[in-house]
């Protein structure tokens, strides 16, 4: 039997070099510095390419391409999505579109329509307590007259009115009061420039009480123009004098390009149909169906 030695004499022999050698060689990886692993991507544009300009105008559809209704058959439609309801529920609303600058003047004025469209519109006159404006403010019916009593209220916010006036005597307290940043937000903060600073109080309530407010947003009007039970002539002599308030609007602009582009007759709960311009079409039912019940 060989002696254990003999066999552990060949082992001997294998010396840590060559252990080194007998393992598989690995690859080493050199660092690569950080500016060369970062991918650039670099996009090239073409010589003649134009920065894209800015609309200055408001981008309007071509009326070639839309339907359109005469007054009776958009009328006739209107009433179809308001079936059940009862006629004073629900409003004709017309939406006059312009073509117009983005930053031109915008049209805003007061229109007491020859058919006044019923509504529940609260008026605040800030008058000096005590005194004859706010005596007529009262009798023209103004829900909320005063002066520190209506700044208080306004401040805590209880905004509880539609349309808002100031009396000349009461206009410097007022700016003191600075209430615009509360009430300029929401179109009621009195001005000159809006007609609502007078001095004729009583005679600015009655009117407000009967009249109706419109104002230009994105080169849009939007007016109620009647209750779903007024009759189809009620609603082209609601709608005729609109439009001719709004083209006086227009001309009074000094020269400022605006242009009537489309008029949308609507609902409270139906879609809106452009408007030809006729009353009556061919194919149209009579006026007389369109002023009973729904």
């Amino acid at each position: 039997m060989a002696h254990p030695r003999s066999f552990l004499a060949p082992l001997s022999r294998i010396t840590a070099p060559s252990i080194a050698s007998a393992r598989p060689t690995l690859t080493q990886l050199a660092a690569l510095p950080l500016h060369q692993t970062s991918i650039r991507c670099k996009t090239t544009k073409a010589p003649d390419a134009k920065k894209r300009k800015a609309r200055k105008h408001y981008l309007q559809s071509d009326l070639k391409k839309a339907d359109q209704f005469s007054l009776i058959d958009a009328m006739h439609y209107i009433r179809a999505f308001e079936v059940g309801r009862t006629p004073t529920s629900s409003k004709y609303e017309v939406h006059v579109r312009f073509r117009t600058l983005k930053n031109g003047p915008s049209v805003r004025n007061r229109l007491r329509l020859p058919h006044p469209v019923k509504t529940d519109l609260r008026i605040c006159v800030i008058a000096p307590p005590g005194s004859k404006a706010a005596a007529d403010a009262r009798a023209a019916g103004a829900s909320l007259v005063g002066e520190d009593e209506v700044f208080a209220q306004i401040k805590e916010g209880n905004i509880d009115f539609d349309r808002c006036i100031c009396h000349m005597d009461s206009l410097q307290k007022m700016n003191k009061a600075a209430l615009g940043r509360i009430l300029g937000p929401k179109g009621l903060m009195p001005s000159t420039k809006t007609g609502t600073v007078v001095t004729n109080v009583g005679a600015t309530v009655k009117s407000m009480v009967g009249a109706s407010e419109y104002r230009e947003r994105d080169a849009v009007v939007r007016l109620a123009v009647g209750q779903l039970g007024f009759t189809p002539e009620e609603m082209q002599t609601n709608i005729k004098a609109f439009m001719e308030t709004l083209k006086k609007d227009i001309a009074r602009l000094n020269g400022t390009p605006k242009e009537i582009h489309e008029v949308v007759l609507s609902s409270t709960n139906s879609p809106g149909f452009t408007l030809n311009g006729d009353f009556k079409g061919p194919d149209s039912v009579s006026a007389r169906a369109l002023s009973g019940p729904l």
